[in-house]
This record gives C-alpha cells, sequence and structure tokens, in this order.
C-alpha cells in the first residue's frame, strides 16, 4: 500500500464530499468486516485518513482551511499563511489576522475515525501482521498530527482516545477539556508509540509515515510546546479567565526544559541516525547555492540521492483531481494570461528582503538593508523625491540592486528585470520625466526618454506585458517584489487551475537543526558540547546558503535564520505566535515595498529604488485573543471558552 495512492484516493474522496462513506462503526455508514474484508479496502480508508490529514501545504489557506483547491474548488482567492505575517502581501485584498475557518469539528471526526481503526486493527484477516503493525503506527502518527493542529489552535482540548457510543444519555459523550500541558504531552506519547511500532518499517520512503516522521513530527510539537511554557506568561503576555485558571491555556514555565529536552532528544535522533542532511550544503558560489535551494523545493524527488533533507512529503498527481495551484496564484502576470486566472498574488515585503545577509560575513549574521540613496537613510517611506539623491542601476539590469545577497533570497524571490524561464518580468512602478520637472507613479503614462523613446509608467504599453504595480487588477505585486520558491519556473505554466504537481516537503532536514539549535539555546540548563552542536546546525544551514564565517548560537540569530531559510514553508506565522511576538511585531505596522522608478533625467535611462508603505496595505494589528482561537460551540458542548 504506497502513500502516493492513499493520497490520490484520499483526494477523491474529498472531492466527492464522500469522507463519511468509508466511516466505520459505530456510525455504521460501511461495517468494519465489510471494509477492511479486503486489502483493498484498508487501502481505501487509509487513503481517506491520510487524505484528511491536516497539513499545512499547497491546499492549505488560513481562510478556507485543508484541502482549498482539490478538484475544482480553487476560490481561496490566493491567499496563503504568508500573507497573514511579515513574509508578503496580498495585491487585491488587504487582509490580516487568524484563521477563519475552525478545524475543531473536521480534527475531531478524523480523530474518531482513527480511533475506530485502532479498535478494529486487531480483528482484520485481510492482511498480515506485519502490515497490522505497520497501520497500528499510522494510526498513532496520524492522531498525534491531528492533535497537534489542534492544540496550536486551541491549547487544551478533549484527548479522547477510544470511540465514543451514543446510549441515549448525550452528557456521557461531552469531555472536558484537557489541559494544555496534557494535550502536549498526549502528541509527543503519540509520536513515542508511533516511534516504537515502525521499526524499520518504510524508513526509506519519503512519501509514508515512518519512525523518522514521527520523531521529526515530535522535534516540531515539543520545541512549539517548550515555547508555550516558557513564553505564555509576564512580561511576554498576559491572559486572564477561567479558562487560564483552570490551566486549559499555557504551561508552567518549570516545564519548559524539559520540553525543549524532548525536542533536543528527537532531533539528536534524526541527526544522528546517518540517513538525512542538507541538500548539497558545501556550494562552491552563491550562485550554486541558489540553483541548489531552488531545486530542493522545484524538484525534489530530483534531490533525494545519499543523506536525504526531506523527511516526509505530500505528493501530487498530473491530470487528476490531485493537483494544487501554486503556479496559477503565484507566476508573474506576464506568464499567465488567461482573463479567468489570477497571477501574482504573492508579493514578498521588503521587510522579508532586508532580513537577509550580504557575504561580509563578519562573524555577526547581521541583515543588511537594502541600499537606495546615497545619503544611507533607509527609513524614510514616504515616496520618491525629486531632489532626494537616490543610487542608480542600469536600465536593463535594475536586479543589481539585489547583488551579493543571501543565495535564498534570489532562490525564493523574483526581482525586477528577472527572467522567469526565458520571459524577462517587468516590475517598475513609476517614471520620472526627462526635463526633471515632475514624475508619474500609481498611473499609466507615456514620456519620450532623452534617446528619443516611448517609456511608460508601468515599464510596458499592454498590461500583459508587465507585472508590477497597476492598480486596476489584483494580478500585479505590490511590493515590488515576486515569489518563485516552489514554482516550475523552467516550465511553461498551465493556463488552468489544478495544474500544479511538484511535492510539498512537509518535514525536512533543514528544520530538524533549527529546531534543534533553538531548543538548546532556549534552554536554561544546556550543556556546553551540547550549545556547540547547537551552533554547529545553525551555521551547517547557513553555510548550505554560501556563507563562510560561523555567528554566534543566540536566539536573535536562530529567529532571523528560521525566517530567511523557512519562508514560504507555513513556518513563520506559527513562530511568531508560539513565541509570543506576534502582537509586538505588529502593533499598527505596515508591511513595506520598493517601488523601481525609471529615470529620464539621463542618457541612458536608469533605475532608482523607492521605499514606499504599498498602496492599499493598511496598518496591522495582531490582537491578543489570536493566541487562542475560539473554542466553537461552547453552549451546546459546555466547553470552557479561551480567553
Amino acid at each position: 500500500m504506497k502513500i502516493y495512492s492513499y493520497l490520490l484516493l484520499g483526494a477523491m474522496f474529498l472531492l466527492g464530499g464522500c469522507s463519511d462513506l468509508l466511516d466505520i462503526d459505530p456510525k455504521n455508514k460501511i461495517p468494519a468486516d465489510e471494509l477492511f474484508s479486503t486489502p483493498e479496502g484498508v487501502q481505501a480508508h487509509m487513503a481517506n485518513l491520510y487524505g484528511r490529514l491536516p497539513i499545512e501545504d499547497f491546499t492549505y489557506s488560513p481562510n478556507r482551511g485543508f484541502n482549498v483547491g482539490v478538484g475544482t474548488d480553487v476560490n481561496n482567492a490566493g491567499f496563503m499563511a504568508a500573507h497573514f505575517c511579515d513574509e508578503a502581501i496580498h495585491p487585491e485584498y488587504n487582509d490580516f489576522g487568524e484563521e477563519w475557518f475552525d478545524y475543531w469539528e473536521d480534527g475531531y471526526k478524523l480523530i474518531r475515525d482513527l480511533n475506530s481503526l485502532l479498535v478494529t486493527i486487531p480483528t482484520l484477516t485481510s492482511i498480515t501482521e506485519q502490515q497490522k503493525n505497520e497501520i497500528n503506527a499510522e494510526t498513532h502518527f496520524l492522531r498525534a498530527y491531528t492533535y497537534f493542529a489542534l492544540a496550536k489552535r486551541y491549547g487544551g482540548v478533549p484527548i479522547i482516545k477510544e470511540p465514543q457510543e451514543y446510549n441515549g444519555n448525550i452528557e456521557e459523550l461531552r469531555v472536558p477539556r484537557n489541559t494544555e500541558k496534557d494535550t502536549w504531552d498526549f502528541v509527543l506519547e503519540e509520536c513515542d508509540q508511533a516511534v516504537s511500532l515502525f521499526g524499520d518499517a518504510n524508513e526509506n520512503d519519503v512519501l509514508r509515515a515512518n519512525k523518522w516522521v514521527a520523531l521529526a513530527l515530535k522535534s516540531r510539537a515539543a520545541l512549539y510546546a517548550a515555547s508555550v511554557a516558557k513564553f505564555t506568561h509576564q512580561p511576554y503576555v498576559s491572559f486572564s479567565g477561567p479558562a487560564v485558571d483552570q490551566k486549559l491555556v499555557g504551561i508552567e514555565v518549570i516545564s519548559a526544559d524539559h520540553y525543549y529536552d524532548e525536542c533536543i532528544s528527537a532531533s539528536q535522533e534524526i541527526m544522528n541516525s546517518g540517513k538525512f542532511g542538507l541538500y548539497k550544503p558545501s556550494p562552491a558560489t552563491p550562485e550554486e547555492a541558489t540553483t541548489n535551494y531552488q531545486k530542493l523545493f522545484e524538484q525534489p524527488f530530483q534531490c533525494l540521492d545519499g543523506l536525504k533533507e526531506p523527511i516526509f512529503m505530500k505528493a501530487y498527481a498530473a491530470n487528476t483531481i490531485l493537483a494544487h495551484n501554486y503556479d496559477v496564484w503565484f507566476s508573474p502576470r506576464q506568464m499567465i494570461l488567461d482573463p479567468n486566472l489570477y497571477p501574482g498574488r504573492m508579493n514578498p515585503t521588503l521587510d522579508f528582503v532586508d532580513s537577509f545577509e550580504d557575504y561580509t560575513d563578519d562573524g555577526t549574521g547581521t541583515p543588511k538593508p537594502i541600499s537606495t540613496r546615497v545619503d544611507g537613510n533607509e527609513s524614510d517611506y514616504n515616496g520618491f523625491n525629486l531632489s532626494t539623491r537616490y543610487l542608480s542601476f542600469p536600465i536593463d539590469k535594475p536586479y543589481q540592486a539585489f547583488a551579493g545577497r543571501d543565495a535564498r533570497l534570489s532562490a525564493m524571490v523574483l526581482f525586477p528585470g528577472q527572467n522567469f524561464g526565458s520571459t524577462k518580468i517587468i516590475i517598475q512602478g513609476g517614471l520620472v520625466k526627462a526635463d526633471g520637472s515632475g514624475y508619474h507613479y500609481r498611473t499609466q503614462a507615456s514620456e519620450k526618454g532623452q534617446d528619443g523613446l516611448i517609456y511608460y509608467t508601468y515599464g510596458a504599453e499592454k498590461s500583459t506585458e508587465y507585472s508590477g504595480f497597476d492598480p486596476t487588477l489584483g494580478h500585479y505585486t505590490r511590493s515590488g517584489f515576486l515569489f518563485k520558491k516552489f514554482l516550475q519556473i523552467e516550465s511553461p505554466v498551465e493556463q488552468a487551475w489544478s495544474k500544479g504537481t511538484q511535492p510539498w516537503i512537509d518535514f525536512r532536514y533543514g528544520e530538524i537543526l533549527l529546531n534543534y539549535a533553538e531548543a538548546v539555546i532556549e534552554k536554561t540548563t544546556s550543556t556546553s558540547a551540547e550549545k556547540q552542536a547547537a551552533q554547529d546546525a545553525l551555521n551547517a544551514v547557513r553555510k548550505r546558503a554560501a556563507h563562510k564565517d560561523d555567528i554566534a548560537l543566540t536566539q536573535a540569530n536562530v529567529r532571523k535564520e528560521r525566517f530567511v531559510e523557512l519562508a514560504f514553508e507555513n513556518k513563520r506565522r506559527w513562530d511568531l505566535s508560539r513565541w509570543r511576538t506576534f502582537h509586538k511585531e505588529f502593533e499598527n505596522r505596515v508591511r513595506k515595498g520598493l517601488v523601481p522608478f525609471l529615470d529620464l533625467r539621463t542618457n541612458p535611462a536608469h533605475y532608482v529604488f523607492v521605499r514606499v508603505n504599498p498602496l492599499g496595505i493598511e496598518s496591522k494589528t495582531f490582537d491578543y485573543s489570536w493566541y487562542y482561537k475560539s473554542i466553537p460551540g461552547t453552549g451546546a458542548n459546555g466547553l470552557v471558552q479561551n480567553p
């Protein structure tokens, strides 16, 4: 039973609304003995369960939930987790905040079916004992993953380990919330159970749960639990109310080191296994590092030789309902010409771009903002000024403004004037008149340059010939940058929905190294040996990006490295949440942009870059209440509500 088939079948069940069809007793849609009477029936049920796993992948959207875009349901407006933090802005909808959907009901439906399966496994006669053991292990992993998704959203939740049966007394089905500590402990126990049951089963299969995948989940979950314990109290945050009094949210700080140790132990087991490593860890040049990093996410199946970086992936299938829409939503406008498609929806922020180092490599790891002005003032966001002396960049190579930056930046972000495949991408937002009497910004206009040629505000005359700043449609970047991580840049983008097939890497070795480094620096009792190993892990990640120096193991360096290494992998929003820094990072904050102006006052014309507050992007404030989602249906289920 291959997980590729599980995912494919699972998508079919989701598309057809058939998840209940494969519910086993006690709902009695299909009796257990019928469903599991053949290996194919077992395969179908496992496919259903895997298809409902709350993976925050290409088909996850904070405003719609999981598996959005499977089949024909594609309209999530291109919203992704990156839009809900400081990684990116959306060019059409000025949105921000907490998830709009509730995972509560779907999460407990999945838990119900997992509990039923655990009871049913010993009775199966259609599969071997080895297969029973593997399914048992997978089920514990799936249950751990599901409770993890609930815990990071709601805190302490009801822990239900066995199938519930309705015997006429509804009160018997009402299970109170466990403490947040109990909930995280259960997630880690389930990971341990899965590890012990898996043994060596499936261990070389990145498309199926195995021992290493369970350890990777434990590494991630334990780090989250540790952060909750360390930072969910003053001076970081302050909550009050019945949920706090009953310890349904928050964990006592004394438990933090225990959870950091759990993360360290799980991470070390992966690090010492001899099975995993960073993809191409020692590039000769930054250019080589860019190519390597880009390939890891565009073509991960081609990056599995030797020590693997991907630990667990979710696959998609061409010409089936199991596909995604990343290439349609996020490719530049110039690549997507069909008026019924909506490209250009992921605009990396200048805040993100400014977070990368150059290759000074002075041992500090300090980010260096993009240089735009002769006077070095990079804090002015008031827009273009005719009297300001800006740095100039060639008309045919405006991307030189970003030369010498960390290789990962150019692997993730598309700069003005760079090629997407063989197409030069035009990103321009302003035009300075040749006589210096004024300029055009945010309106399409034309001017004759000193060379006699006609130039346009947005870099070209027709709306299909440029990819930036036109406010009439939501297809153009407003930040000055476009997105390319994961995208199939060298292959023609299919002008249709549900054609994306590049896999999603859910767990990878780079994250494990950074989990380990963070756990060690945050733990109060870390040994000198642990600190040295953690510093080595931190710097290994940087050196894969062609850095040559070693930076210190500090909280700031670890957090910055997570920001730039794991960007757009749906980690940042949860990092800011578990560190309890979201409300500090977003207090009337406007995410920034960088506008290229073509200056016609010289011959040849040249580009200048202007820091701005992007058009239509309002200031944002993170509300304290978003650290924990509201429990739905408390009037009926009697559960204590979150603060």
